[in-house]
């Protein structure tokens, strides 16, 4: 597999999962209560033999290029790298990323270096386990120009991806981004008998979605991205152009993908980790999740109530604390008679010591991470957060969207951001 360099895409401001982009790239954000979104496709290419990967990277990047600097160092004496690629001005432009097209022909010049055959394009936010090596065999046994990792959806779903019409070999011969009416979907609809025909039981879904997940031929890709008119966006522009001039082959996935580019998706998904079946399992030990090594002590838990719950490295639990339904981060401190629900917590990048408890005393800071006698309830807490004592955070007036000093509330969800202060006795 050393023929196929592997792009990952840093995305762009992730409005959408703001505040956890307040401070920080969507692939940066903290999942699963030890790792970075990043992690995941990263991990994926090295469980699956390709070990030369390139970030690009344009938005609040700095705590990215760092998680990889001190996580991805291969053996000296192998090809393997992980490298980041930034956004920068050149002699030819000073713009901005305006697109994945775009981002990946800002940077064109390293793949035309490369040596490789075929180059594999994925995105930084998504939560899944393939092994890409399929995909290679499904790209190279049937010749195909580009192809594209598909996954049968429900119509109810189909509004928020690329949705394709195949003829019987599974070439790509219809392209709709995301479709709005009747008429557009009715143009992309797959039988059930053509998906049960592969293997995979169609069970109501009738469309296959771009996961966003494109594999290039090298020459292909350098040729698609450098005709005029130029493209900014591969599904917007550069398929529905290609179609007829290339073969676009499409690669069946039925596994567990969720795209987390929203504050509800990343909320449910993180709480789904946590429960008796997780959809996705980090215990797995197959197809290793790779993150940053932080020789952190096993977290300490007294007298506590925990269900569904999933407590990462270096926390400590407190008499009386009733936790349901959570996800716990790293270096989390958790206060006697704490009641946590259906919440997040991202945890903290460091310890405080006895003497820093007395310095906050001394100034009037509460404690890393939730103090005593607080209720968080359908929320998400940030990292480095100082909630105080008898805290409410529950979204009492039942709001759906709203923001405040210290708190933002999207789609219901109450979020703290990242190094937010609430004070004792304060109602959110």
């Amino acid at each position: 597999m050393q023929d196929v360099l592997s792009l990952i895409l840093g995305g762009g401001r992730g409005t959408r999962l703001y505040p956890l982009t307040q401070l920080r790239s969507k692939p940066a954000v903290p999942v699963a209560g030890k790792y970075r979104l990043i992690d995941i496709p990263i991990s994926n290419c090295i469980n699956s033999d390709l070990n030369r990967v390139y970030v690009l990277t344009q938005f609040l990047s700095v705590s990215l290029h760092r998680h990889i600097s001190h996580t991805y160092k291969f053996d000296p004496f192998n090809n393997g790298f992980v490298e980041i690629l930034a956004a920068q001005q050149t002699n030819e432009g000073g713009n901005w990323y305006q697109g994945t097209a775009d981002a990946v022909r800002q940077q064109i010049r390293y793949v035309q270096e490369d040596r490789c055959n075929d180059v594999l394009i994925l995105s930084g936010d998504q939560l899944y386990r393939m092994d890409f090596r399929h995909l290679v065999q499904t790209h190279r046994e049937s010749d195909a120009d580009v192809t594209i990792a598909v996954l049968p959806v429900p119509e109810d779903q189909t509004s928020g991806f690329g949705i394709m019409r195949l003829d019987d070999d599974g070439r790509v011969t219809g392209f709709v981004e995301k479709p709005k009416t009747p008429e557009q979907l009715a143009e992309v609809r797959t039988s059930a008998a053509w998906i049960d025909g592969r293997g995979i039981q169609a069970k109501g879904r009738e469309y296959l979605a771009s996961m966003g997940i494109y594999l290039f031929k090298r020459d292909v890709l350098i040729d698609l991205l450098t005709a005029k008119p130029l493209c900014t966006d591969f599904g917007k522009d550069v398929f529905p152009r290609s179609l007829k001039t290339h073969r676009v082959q499409a690669h069946l996935f039925d596994g567990y993908w969720e795209d987390l580019g929203t504050v509800k998706s990343y909320h449910e998904s993180s709480l789904a980790l946590a429960s008796a079946n997780p959809p996705f399992d980090f215990h797995s030990p197959d197809g290793v999740i790779y993150t940053r090594m932080r020789f952190l002590p096993a977290s300490r838990i007294n007298g506590a109530k925990l269900e569904q719950c999933l407590i990462s490295d270096g926390c400590v639990v407190l008499p009386g604390t009733c936790i349901e339904r959570a996800l716990i981060g790293v270096r989390s401190r958790i206060g006697e008679n704490a009641v946590i629900r259906d919440s997040v917590i991202i945890g903290a990048d460091r310890f405080e010591t006895d003497a820093d408890r007395e310095e906050n005393r001394r100034r009037g800071l509460p404690d890393f991470t939730i103090g005593e006698g607080s209720r968080i309830e359908k929320a998400i807490i940030d990292k480095d957060c100082r909630i105080g004592r008898n805290v409410k955070i529950v979204n009492q007036h039942g709001l759906q969207e709203a923001e405040g000093t210290n708190y933002v509330i999207r789609e219901g969800i109450v979020c703290i951001p990242k190094g937010a202060v609430v004070p004792d006795g304060a109602v959110i």
